[in-house]
C-alpha cells in the first residue's frame, strides 16, 4: 500500500479481516460451499462458484463451472450447483482428479509439472498411497501437510502434457478473474 500498488492478502481463515478492513474481499477458495464469508466482511464481497448467493452472503457471485456461463457475474441468485464432475479435457473428466485415499495429512509425491502414469503413486494421506488414474502432467496439487478427508480433491492431471500450461493462466482462471475485475470496476464507476 505504501508503494501505491494494489495489495493482495492471502488469508484463508480471514484471521486479519479486523486489522485490514478490506475494500474488496474475494472468496475464491472454491470449496463448493461457503466456509464462512459474510456480506459484511468488506465493502465489496465477491464469492466464486457454488455456495454463494448474491445479496445474501456476498454482493456478487462469479460462475466457476466450465461452459457458456464461466466467468459470468451474478448479482441476484447463486452459481450453478456443484455437479462433482470436473470439466472435460481431451475426453477426460473424473479421471483427471487426484483424490485423497484416506483421512490424514497430505504428502505429495509428485509436483506440478511432473509427468505421471496411471497407477503411479502421486501422494500419500499419512501412509496411504494416492494413485494417478490416468497418464498426464500434474497440473495441480495440494501442498505438504494439509489435513484431508477421504475422496477430497487434492490435485489434477492434465492429459495434454504441455509444459507451457504450467506457467500460464488457464482459460477458466482468466474467465473467473475477468468476472471479478468486472464487478470491481463496476463498483468503482458507480462511486
Amino acid at each position: 500500500m505504501q508503494q501505491r500498488k494494489i495489495p493482495v492478502r492471502i488469508d484463508p481463515q480471514l484471521a486479519d479481516k479486523e486489522i485490514y478492513h478490506a475494500d474488496v474481499l474475494v472468496d475464491a477458495v472454491l470449496a463448493k460451499h461457503n466456509t464462512g464469508t459474510t456480506i459484511q466482511d468488506a465493502a465489496l464481497v465477491i464469492g466464486v462458484g457454488p455456495g454463494f448467493t448474491a445479496g445474501v452472503d456476498c454482493h456478487a457471485v462469479i460462475e466457476s463451472k466450465r461452459g457458456h456461463f464461466l466467468g459470468r457475474v451474478i448479482t441476484e441468485g447463486a452459481a450453478i450447483p456443484n455437479t462433482g464432475v470436473p470439466g472435460n479435457i481431451e475426453g477426460y473428466s473424473i479421471q483427471r482428479l487426484v483424490r485423497a485415499s484416506a483421512e490424514g495429512i497430505f504428502h505429495p509425491a509428485a509436483q506440478i509439472g511432473d509427468f505421471v502414469k496411471a497407477g503411479q503413486t502421486v501422494a500419500y494421506c499419512d501412509q496411504t498411497p494416492v494413485y494417478a488414474q490416468m497418464d498426464g502432467m500434474v497440473r495441480g496439487m495440494l501442498q505438504e501437510g494439509l489435513p484431508v478427508y477421504p475422496n477430497m480433491k487434492c490435485g489434477d492431471i492434465d492429459p495434454r502434457c504441455d509444459r507451457k500450461l504450467i506457467d500460464t493462466v488457464s482459460d477458466k482462471a482468466r474467465a473467473i478473474g475477468g468476472g471479478v475485475l468486472e464487478v470491481i470496476v463496476a463498483k468503482m464507476m458507480a462511486q
